[in-house]
């Protein structure tokens, strides 16, 4: 998340190196900002068993976390179409300016998803709260109007946004892991089916072509993830904990070999989801993932991430707070000076900003206002 709020940051900085933002679609690179969503995507998939394994504990059946698996999924394919359309939004048609109609999309998100339990606002009933969430979306997209090459048009779901991708990702490797279990051989072969399809989208060996959706790219680094919590969860369970960093390191190293081997056919590009991307984003995950856990598991080293700790607790909240940040920033006129924006110098700002955001979604958990979905 700190990551994800750095480089959504650069927008606002000049003079700084190429290699932190996206490269081109056409262009055969990788910048940081190339790593950071599939890495999330990745973040994802480690989460799952977890989260599933726990409803269980708790007494959940199968049919209620299979209805919590499809209302996460819609809430995040919601969202993300909203925030899609965001992009596509023609101002010159609005009734009001494009940042209030931001404000008041990510308002409407919290009213919906806001956890009422305990927080300022519990002295109205969560349902009128969620209901007027619902209405403002509801207006919000009676009054929206976008516009692209092909003229103006009504909200559509175009790459389905950050959020929407997640949703799709999620949903497949969730219900993979609701079916199988933990089983960590066939998720593997589930995985290493979804990298084919991957490849299949650019070279059609199966003579024709299978789009879930969206990208394969996308349910194939979500898998990886949910692969490694999967093997370290089966490990555990034989006491054969010391043979999870070597067969880590062998899945990141095959991982990122076939990347850059195939490199020279695809080449990498975060924009097409070129199997070499694909492939080399998910082996820096699992090699950053074997490293954090050598780090906390092993040496008990934790301390350090107390100041990022509300970005893990409250995701979802991190992510968007920075639209009403934004949004509050170009109505007020409010600006950095330009100093503060070149360089280096540029670069400490983005920094800092994400750190305060993460703060401020801390600030934001004290108060008991946090999304869940």
């Amino acid at each position: 998340m700190l990551l994800m709020i750095f480089v959504n940051d650069l927008w606002t900085l000049t003079d700084i190196p190429g290699w932190l933002g996206h490269k081109a679609a056409q262009e055969d690179g990788l910048g940081l900002a190339d790593i950071v969503f599939p890495a999330f995507l990745f973040i994802v998939g480690l989460s799952i068993p977890h989260a599933i394994r726990a409803r269980f504990k708790n007494g959940d059946s199968r049919i209620v976390v299979l209805r919590h698996i499809i209302e996460r999924t819609l809430a995040l394919l919601i969202m993300g179409v909203f925030m899609v359309n965001l992009e596509n939004i023609d101002t010159e048609k609005l009734i009001f300016s494009k940042y209030i109609w931001q404000i008041l999309m990510t308002l409407g998100f919290f009213l919906i998803w806001n956890i009422y339990k305990g927080n300022i606002f519990c002295v109205i009933s969560p349902t009128v709260m969620k209901l007027a969430g619902w209405m403002l979306l509801v207006f919000l997209a009676i009054v929206y109007t976008g516009r692209s090459e092909g003229g103006y048009h009504w909200m559509r779901f175009h790459w389905w946004g950050i959020l929407g991708l997640i949703g799709w990702g999620y949903l497949l490797s969730a219900l993979v892991y609701l079916g199988l279990g933990n089983r960590p051989g066939w998720i593997a072969i589930i995985c290493a089916i979804l990298y084919l399809l991957n490849i299949n989208e650019f070279t059609t060996p199966l003579a024709f072509s299978i789009r879930m959706v969206v990208s394969a790219s996308n349910y194939a680094s979500v898998m990886t993830g949910m692969l490694v919590t999967a093997l370290l969860i089966r490990l555990k369970e034989k006491d054969m904990l010391q043979h999870l960093v070597p067969l880590l390191l062998g899945i990141s190293l095959i991982l990122m070999v076939f990347g850059f081997l195939t490199r020279t056919v695809w080449g990498i590009s975060k924009i097409l989801a070129t199997p070499s991307w694909t492939a080399i984003c998910a082996g820096i995950s699992t090699l950053f993932f074997v490293a954090l856990y050598l780090l906390t598991d092993k040496l008990g080293i934790t301390r350090w991430a107390n100041v990022f700790a509300p970005a893990g607790y409250s995701t979802l909240t991190c992510y968007l707070v920075p639209y009403y940040v934004y949004a509050l920033a170009a109505m007020t006129g409010l600006s950095i000076p330009d100093a503060l924006t070149a360089g280096m110098v540029g670069i400490l700002k983005s920094l800092i900003f994400s750190i305060l955001i993460i703060q401020l979604t801390g600030l934001l958990w004290k108060l008991n206002i946090r999304l869940k979905i």
